[in-house]
């Protein structure tokens, strides 16, 4: 698969040069309070669509980061969304935004469900909204964020500064990689996270151990395996759960009444977690948090079942309980249910151990300002508007599930989160 080219970064730096210029006020000339009522940190689905929002409210913003940059730089190149096609959109009031108006347009085969969308589809379709809805998007990275008395004040990666009366944080998961401690003193050339890898052509003829059992983890041993290398699926896991296929009776009405349809997957409790995520967060916290972690385990899509069964070696209900280098390979230990353990050797290990929200790993936040911020969970905590407890300042996104439920672990979470948060800043815009 060829990787969308979204931007040009060489050809916007001089235009924003240009428009920079072109703000330059004489000396002693008296400055606004703030450049823009919202600034919105990061261009995923979840900043995407926000601002789409905000720009159809007439809401003054500015969104920054590189468009889609996760999806375009970690995740399996030969990816299917596990996500169907009508939990596949980014959020615009407009009935044309939706990937299946994108594709209806274009000729390009697409149903709502059982006909999975290709990571290439979704990457074209994106970088088409991006440019239709979003064409403002200025493709900098955020070095420092901090408060100041009009709001907040941002400072960008070419060492401008923006000043803002509300931010908002959609930085995905970027930052939030979680790697067992086991694997902490290991040489960093034999030890990765999934998010690292996009290909997988560099291990061919390598012995490679990837832990985990769910989609990230299965889907990166179908590419390794795919590539030429040796792979063995260590996991606690007594199965690989993957999704089921569509079925000949998934739509007759006794089925729908009792496994609803929805953008995360079928069943009354993932109904709840997409309709009612206004209600989640008045729920005991420590209730949230057990759903959070168990709803919607890992489970690997059924489409990529048939490219690991038989094909990749699984080393299930298996613990890793240390790790050390042996000259320049790894050696694993790991105890099985019966407390039986074995020594599993390779050349590298890839934790595809999912992520964890914890703002204080996010380079640019400044340590006053995290000391503003009460958490739930590791997580911020937010009100009804996705506000942590320093006023003004927002997250939406993975980073907002422990508040507002498991639907936020997912890009389909943005038409719920983007039009709220949307109207929210709105009415603040206008008080």
């Amino acid at each position: 698969m060829t990787s969308l080219n979204f931007e040009d970064v060489g050809a916007v730096r001089p235009v924003l040069a240009r428009k920079a210029a072109k703000n330059v006020r004489p000396l002693g000339a008296k400055m606004p309070a703030v450049d823009c009522e919202v600034a919105i940190v990061g261009a995923g689905p979840y900043g995407l669509s926000l601002a789409a929002q905000l720009a159809a409210r007439g809401v003054s913003f500015r969104i920054f980061g590189r468009a889609l940059d996760t999806w375009r730089h970690h995740m399996p190149k030969d990816m299917l969304l596990k996500s169907e096609g009508f939990g596949s959109c980014l959020s615009h009031p407009s009935k044309e935004s939706t990937l299946k108006a994108y594709c209806e347009a274009r000729g390009i085969p697409y149903a709502d469900t059982a006909l999975p969308i290709s990571l290439d589809l979704f990457l074209e379709y994106a970088a088409w909204f991006r440019e239709t809805y979003v064409p403002t998007l200025e493709e900098f990275d955020v070095t420092n964020l901090e408060a100041c008395d009009a709001g907040f004040a941002l400072t960008l990666e070419d060492g401008r500064r923006v000043r803002a009366r509300r931010v908002v944080l959609a930085i995905g998961i970027t930052w939030f990689r979680n790697v067992p401690a086991e694997l902490e003193y290991l040489d960093k050339s034999v030890t990765s996270h999934s998010y690292d890898h996009r290909d997988a052509a560099q291990f061919k003829g390598k012995e490679v151990v990837v832990l985990g059992a769910g989609a990230s983890a299965v889907d990166l041993a179908a590419l390794l395996n795919d590539s030429g290398a040796s792979v063995k699926i260590v996991a606690r896991d007594s199965a690989l759960r993957y999704h089921s296929p569509p079925g000949p009776n998934d739509d007759n009405w006794w089925n729908r009444l009792r496994h609803p349809a929805t953008t995360i997957g079928p069943g009354w409790r993932s109904w709840a977690a997409v309709n009612l995520p206004f209600l989640f967060r008045f729920l005991p916290e420590n209730l949230r948090l057990e759903i959070v972690k168990r709803h919607l385990g890992p489970a690997p899509g059924w489409f990529v079942r048939q490219r690991v069964e038989g094909k990749v070696t699984e080393m299930l209900n298996s613990t890793l309980d240390a790790a050390r280098m042996a000259g320049k390979r790894v050696l694993l230990r790991v105890t099985d249910k019966r407390g039986e353990a074995r020594t599993v050797e390779c050349d590298h290990v890839i934790a595809a151990t999912g992520f964890k929200a914890d703002l204080s790993r996010v380079p640019f936040m400044s340590e006053t300002l995290l000391s503003r911020i009460a958490t739930t969970g590791g997580a911020p905590k937010l009100s009804g508007g996705f506000e942590t407890t320093c006023p003004g300042l927002h997250v939406i996104g993975p980073a907002s599930a422990n508040s507002f439920g498991p639907l936020m672990r997912f890009m389909t979470g943005a038409e719920y989160a983007a039009p709220v948060l949307a109207k929210h800043l709105a009415r603040k815009a206008k008080s």
